[in-house]
């Protein structure tokens, strides 16, 4: 096999609790008594475009929640939102010691808008342990698309076979797997480390 040289991670689910998925906006709807049909019909119309980059925060927000006069600032909404962020800290404390090793190339392939991936690796060090950040918001692709990963070997000089990329969807890691990366599903930090043991990757 292959010897692993570089590990790409998502963060949402992952690393960290998920900034802005079903569970946190489901949340934000009810500690601000928002319609969840209303704001699910426009965040849905949106929501690709923020994670591509291609409209701000502030817009994303005009267009699913200011819209109309609200009984709250738009910054206590924004803060609520940033809250949601929280460590998972055994995945995190592997993610580093791993690029403490310096053994491998770490990087993460992640969709994010560009506010919220800006605050959590900022908030969490995350620089201190990805040398390349592959997000949706930079980039312009999203997984599953079959470009973010293209361009995350590409920017690695990296063949397939040399890669694993972790992350917590099914579908996000058959992409992966099928232009030939290495793919871990994590459910909890001690089969990841199982997994990657099994590929070579002493933890």
């Amino acid at each position: 096999m292959t010897k692993i040289s570089a590990i790409f991670w998502d963060i949402g689910g992952v690393l960290l609790t998920n900034a802005w998925d079903g569970s946190q906006r489901a949340s934000a709807l009810t500690k601000f008594n928002l319609d969840p049909v209303e704001f699910g019909d426009r965040h849905e119309m949106v929501v690709s475009s923020w994670e591509r980059g291609k409209i701000s925060f502030d817009e994303y927000l005009d267009r699913t929640v200011f819209y109309r006069e609200r009984g709250f600032r738009r910054e206590t909404f924004k803060d609520y939102i940033y809250s949601l962020s929280q460590p998972h800290g055994e995945a995190l404390e592997i993610a580093r010691a791993l690029a403490r090793s310096g053994r491998y190339l770490m990087g993460t392939i992640n969709n994010e808008s560009r506010d919220l991936n800006a605050y959590r690796i900022t908030t969490f060090g995350l620089q201190e342990i990805f040398t390349l950040f592959v997000s949706s918001c930079y980039v312009g692709f999203r997984k599953p698309e079959e470009a973010i990963y293209r361009m995350a070997l590409e920017i690695a000089q990296r063949t397939p076979e040399e890669c694993c990329f972790v992350d917590d969807r099914a579908l996000n890691i058959e992409t992966a797997q099928v232009l030939g990366m290495h793919g871990i599903r994590m459910s909890d930090p001690t089969q990841l480390r199982d997994q990657l043991k099994e590929l070579g990757v002493e933890v």
